[in-house]
């Protein structure tokens, strides 16, 4: 598919689940309320769930999405392999065990933004410590073992957190945060998670050279001009920026980063600077549609947002290893 109709059927896709998500919910509020509310105007009821309810959480939930989308994409360029996502660094796994710490301690119930800080500071101790064990000069194979490593150790020392909780209701709430969701988010979490999720995207935008010279393997891009540990720094300073600022507001959300680029791969021409803003988009739209069914499907329940991307994402994630082992056998 061309580039420019590629990114204007996202861009629409996207702006029309952003503004579905701004005007679909429990409460019905008539439409021309509904946007004097957001302009300021009109029922103070109004205003505030427009403005602090459900602005917020349609803008986490692009914000999200476009991080997980992006990163994925970013992060199967690098290590040239389509079953790579932001979570086999670590970097979401340390974030979670972050706010599961900052839960346990109560250090969350300090001040507001306690939780999604203590979940950041994790992420980047994450990264700092696979760059420590995958060295200097490691290659993918080095940095996926580190990656494998730290998430393994933060997937125990999380669960010895749960172990350790001091009655049932504390591993209850650390529970239904690790499931996910952009629910009852404000705009602080907003305000704390856009400029590092922007920075972040902003450096994983940058890679698509780089990214594109490696499929031809790492020495004839070396040969190119990619200065490879450069690259692979700035790989993991924009996963870790993305990813962590998304895990920290809303919990985990899988399953973005791993089908979204195998949905867009086609239409891109598997070209991977082109498939990381599209994935940035398509990871926008699938993460708002899913909110959008949250608020649907039991609108008087607590439904998950990572309970659904799973549901939705891992039969998905079938069918895509069906067709391959087709397209290949």
């Amino acid at each position: 598919m061309r580039p420019v109709v590629l990114a204007v059927s996202l861009g629409a896709l996207t702006t029309a689940l952003f503004v579905a998500a701004l005007f679909v919910g429990y409460a019905a509020i008539p439409l021309p309320a509904a946007i004097a509310a957001l302009t300021g105007s009109g029922e103070p009821l109004y205003q505030m769930v427009m403005q602090d309810i459900r602005l917020p959480r349609a803008l986490l939930a692009a914000l999200v999405g476009a991080a997980l989308g992006l990163s994925g994409a970013a992060m199967q360029g690098y290590l040239r392999n389509p079953l790579a996502e932001p979570g086999l660094i670590g970097v979401s796994g340390a974030a979670a065990f972050g706010a599961v710490v900052s839960l346990q301690t109560g250090f969350a119930a300090a001040f507001a933004l306690a939780l999604p800080l203590a979940a950041l500071a994790a992420a980047a101790v994450a990264v700092a410590l696979i760059l420590w064990l995958a060295g200097p000069r490691g290659g993918s194979l080095t940095l996926i073992l580190a990656g494998i490593a730290i998430s393994a150790l933060a997937g125990a020392l999380t669960s010895l957190a749960l172990n350790l909780s001091p009655n049932p209701y504390a591993a209850a709430e650390i529970v239904f945060w690790m499931m996910g969701s952009v629910a009852d988010r404000s705009m602080a979490h907003v305000t704390l998670a856009a400029p590092v999720i922007v920075a972040g995207a902003l450096a994983l935008l940058t890679l698509g050279r780089g990214l594109d010279a490696l499929t031809l393997g790492e020495d004839a891009a070396e040969a190119l001009g990619v200065r490879l540990p450069l690259l692979r720094l700035q790989l993991l300073g924009g996963v870790a920026a993305a990813v962590g600022a998304a895990t920290a507001v809303t919990g985990a959300v899988g399953f973005v980063g791993l089908v979204v680029p195998h949905l867009l791969r086609p239409l891109t021409g598997a070209q991977p600077s082109r498939l990381l803003w599209a994935s940035a988009l398509g990871g926008a739209a699938m993460v708002l549609a899913a909110d959008l069914a949250v608020r649907l499907i039991l609108p008087d329940r607590d439904l998950k947002l990572g309970v659904v991307m799973a549901i939705v994402g891992a039969p998905l994630f079938l069918h895509l290893i069906y067709r391959t082992r087709r397209e290949l056998g």
